[in-house]
C-alpha cells in the first residue's frame, strides 16, 4: 500500500509539470535552420536554455525515474492505471489553473471514457 503513495507522488510530478512544459515550450515553432539536423539542434538548444521548460522537464524526468523504481515492486495491472488516471486528473487541474480551457465536447467525452476504462481496470483488479 505504501507504493500507492509513491504512485500519487509520481502522478503529481508528472501532472503538474506537463502543462508547465507546454507553456515553457511556446515559441519553439519559430526556430529555423537550413536543414533538419540543424533545425533539431536549434530546437534542443531553445528548450535547454529556457528555464521555464528545462526545470519542469527535469522534475518530470525525476518522476519517471521514481515511477520505474516503484514499478519494480508494484503489480503492473494496478500501478499503470492508477498513475495514468491521477496524472490525467492533476494535468487537467494544473492546466485549468494556468488558464487552459477545454472547449470541445469530444475532449470531455474522451476524458470520461478514459476515466471509465481505468476505473474498470482497478475495479476488476480489486475483486
Amino acid at each position: 500500500m505504501a507504493n500507492v503513495g509513491w504512485l500519487v507522488v509520481v502522478s503529481l510530478l508528472w501532472g503538474i509539470t506537463n502543462p508547465l512544459m507546454k507553456k515553457g515550450g511556446q515559441g519553439i515553432e519559430r526556430t529555423r535552420a537550413d536543414n533538419r539536423l540543424f533545425h533539431l539542434i536549434n530546437e534542443l538548444k531553445f528548450l535547454a536554455l529556457k528555464w521555464d521548460y528545462a526545470l519542469p522537464f527535469l522534475i518530470n524526468q525525476a518522476g519517471s525515474v521514481l515511477y520505474h523504481y516503484v514499478l519494480s515492486s508494484t503489480e503492473l495491472s494496478l500501478a499503470v492505471p492508477v498513475a495514468n488516471w491521477l496524472t490525467l486528473l492533476v494535468t487537467l487541474i494544473t492546466g485549468h489553473i494556468l488558464g487552459e480551457r477545454i472547449n470541445d465536447n469530444r475532449n470531455y467525452i474522451g476524458i470520461f471514457l478514459v476515466v471509465c476504462g481505468i476505473c474498470m481496470c482497478v475495479w476488476d483488479r480489486s475483486k
